[in-house]
């Protein structure tokens, strides 16, 4: 790789940070004066809580509007950030069994309400990987909400990890409604989404993650046939 060639990636990842911290500042920004509108929102809302009259009904009933549309924005907002962040780790020699095992623990009980069974297998001789526990979790949990859409009546959500080639395999597997070709076209670009009111960048935050990592994510979906994500990284 040449010296101009070197140059030029540093100058690009130099702007891409600085864009980064830029779009982070102002998500943080707008976050600040739309909680001040959400809690005025509220106040109101109390104060119409038992409306007595048609135009006090339709007062309230705009209230409501504007509260969940200020709720979805704040939503769109935090999903940015965690975007915006994904691709600074602070990376950490771990044991991935144990990652896997506390974000279960942590989201068992909505796989339950959802009607989702969890089935984990995890090799028993995994290596160490040094992952960021924090923005791991948030892969796992981002590919756990993605299944679970995919199973509105509940299904079987498989998670696998193993040693491949110098790489820890991770897979994310789900036997859900599956997606067709366009869609896993356009499943990585921000803002894509199938979901009505979903922010589109659930998947994208996934795939920086990872690639700040120094690994790689790849799926395989078939319509009615279920959805798998393959997650390698480095071992330690």
């Amino acid at each position: 790789m040449s010296f101009e060639t070197t140059l030029k990636g540093q100058n690009f990842r130099a702007q891409y940070a600085e864009i980064a911290e830029l779009a982070g500042g102002l998500a943080h920004e707008i976050k600040n004066p739309l909680s001040t509108i959400g809690l005025n929102l509220e106040l109101l809302a109390e104060d119409l809580e038992e409306p007595q009259t048609p135009r006090e009904h339709r007062m309230l009933t705009k209230v409501r509007n504007v509260q969940r549309e200020c709720e979805h924005l704040g939503e769109i907002l935090e999903a940015f950030l965690q975007f915006a962040k994904a691709g600074e780790p602070e990376l950490d020699v771990c044991d991935l069994k144990e990652v896997i095992r506390d974000f279960l623990e942590f989201y068992r009980p909505a796989a339950e309400a959802a009607g989702i069974d969890v089935s984990p297998h995890l090799a028993a001789d995994l290596p160490t990987v040094r992952i960021d526990r924090h923005l791991l979790r948030q892969v796992l949990l981002n590919l756990a909400i993605n299944a679970q859409h995919a199973m509105p009546n509940g299904g079987l959500l498989e998670i696998q990890a193993s040693e491949n080639d110098g790489c820890i395999e991770l897979r994310v597997i789900d036997n859900g409604c599956g997606m067709d070709e366009a869609t896993l076209e356009k499943m990585w670009h921000a803002f894509f989404s199938r979901k009505p009111g979903g922010s589109g960048l659930g998947l994208p935050t996934v795939r920086k993650i990872i690639e700040a990592h120094g690994g790689s994510v790849a799926c395989e979906s078939a319509v009615g046939q279920g959805t798998r994500f393959t997650i390698r990284l480095p071992v330690a």
